[in-house]
């Protein structure tokens, strides 16, 4: 099958149908109508903007998460705003089918609507780059832009959206380190389209710098502040916002999820194949004959996480499992690879090439010319004197369980601030894990996760 019969076939799978379109308008609609009676009811100076895939025609068949940002003027405090915002994404979710509060840079509500998803969140009404004051603030500017430059390639997007999320590379989240819709967005107004972005895997890679919004001439220092901090930071990618000459639009993409782009976007160009954009799952094997295999050990500590979202809650794993990487080194094991994240529980699983270390310990015995003393002669290898006494050395094994919780103990391992407490009241298994993480486990001890060959 060639590249063009490849995409002749996925595309109608992933492009939403006219009912679809239907739906979806008339859900947005609805959201809209309901916003501005509950800023109006409230007696509140907002506007409710969509933002996101929706907003900008983006969006993958079935996939209909809704942002709604509730914009206030520029000049109400910050503290002001995010207190007055949560309580009008509280009273529009309200209106809606179910809701609850989630926290990034300050709370906003995460609502469901006739099966849909809708974030319901607070930002400032920005014209400009220069008037951002949180985060999420852009995201009227992403849209605008998007929608002013991609002049009908929303397939494009589609197509490659499909791509990264069938090679798992799609997603910003710290969790992820992928190719965020606005990073895809962008490569396809830049390229023109999803074969032109594909065949620039490894130029982009090399060029480093895109600059779509042309900044580097418009704000030269503003612009070269940023290459040089996101160089400085060994980012594969710097896409300068196009809205921001302050930001890098692929700052959360990590090497490792390029690398996965990069390999796939060659295997892709030379034997053409929907599983790239719609991939088997793969069966996962037993994780305990992958380490008879390798003849390695898995330790995974089993806690229960603060109320923290996955981006707050995954760095902080990922903070505690490099400490255990350094602790255990120092304590003479050697850790081959770590893995984090939360089913349930959050977890940190580590393989160790032992689950046991030898320990010399110094061994005092009786004086050398007692029966005891020519017993402990006879037992013991290595013997010597001080003075009249008898010593010997001894060998010893203590388990890595045993010796992750003197370090715990001890405050020996580096820990995220906020899962310490945690951390030390974990189960610590070793060889074992429960039902619901035995797939993750062969996964990571297996190397399937990062299998780029499979």
């Amino acid at each position: 099958m060639d590249v063009e019969a490849v995409i002749a076939e996925v595309l109608p799978r992933i492009r939403p149908t006219d009912e679809e379109r239907a739906f979806v308008e008339g859900l947005m609609e609805e959201l809209k109508i309901i916003a501005e009676e509950t800023i109006e009811g409230m007696g509140l100076d907002a506007k409710p903007y969509f933002v996101g895939s929706l907003a900008k025609d983006t969006y993958l068949a079935g996939d209909h998460d809704a942002d709604l940002f509730l914009a206030f003027p520029l000049d109400v405090p910050l503290e002001e705003l995010r207190e007055t915002g949560l309580k009008l994404g509280r009273a529009i979710a309200e209106r809606l089918d179910s809701y609850e509060v989630a926290y990034a840079e300050h709370p906003y509500v995460r609502a469901s609507y006739r099966g849909v998803s809708v974030d319901l969140v607070p930002c400032y009404d920005v014209k400009s780059w220069r008037d951002v004051k949180t985060a999420v603030d852009r995201s009227i500017l992403h849209t605008g832009w998007v929608l002013e430059n991609l002049n009908g390639r929303n397939d494009e997007v589609r197509l490659l959206k499909r791509f990264l999320k069938g090679i798992n590379a799609y997603g910003s989240e710290i969790h992820v380190r992928g190719f965020s819709g606005y990073l895809a967005e962008i490569l396809i107004i830049e390229h023109g389209s999803f074969l032109e972005v594909l065949g620039k895997a490894d130029f982009m890679l090399r060029r480093k710098i895109i600059d779509p919004g042309n900044w580097l001439k418009r704000e030269y220092e503003i612009a070269m502040k940023t290459v040089r901090r996101e160089i400085d930071a060994d980012r594969p990618l710097i896409v300068m916002d196009p809205v921001d000459p302050r930001r890098n639009v692929a700052a959360n993409l990590g090497w490792e999820r390029y690398g996965v782009f990069y390999f796939k976007v060659r295997e892709f160009m030379e034997e053409p194949s929907v599983r790239f954009f719609f991939p088997e799952r793969p069966k996962a094997g037993n994780y305990l004959a992958e380490l008879r295999r390798k003849g390695t050990h898995l330790v995974t500590l089993l806690f229960d996480a603060p109320g923290m979202i996955d981006d707050l809650l995954i760095p902080q794993l990922e903070r505690s499992a490099r400490g255990f990487e350094r602790a255990l080194s120092r304590e003479g094991f050697r850790v081959l690879g770590w893995d984090v994240g939360r089913k349930g529980k959050a977890f940190i699983m580590l393989e160790l090439d032992r689950r046991e270390r030898e320990r010399v310990v110094i061994k005092p015995g009786p004086e050398f010319f007692t029966v005891n003393g020519r017993d402990f002669y006879r037992k013991n290898g290595r013997v010597w004197l001080k003075g009249k006494r008898l010593f010997a050395e001894k060998a010893v094994k203590e388990n890595v369980v045993d010796v992750i919780a003197e370090l715990l103990e001890k405050n020996g391992v580096a820990l995220g601030k906020n899962l310490r407490a945690s951390v030390r009241n974990a189960d610590v298994l070793l060889d074992y894990v429960p039902k619901e993480l035995e797939d993750e486990a062969y996964i990571f001890v297996s190397r399937e996760k990062w299998n780029l060959k499979g």
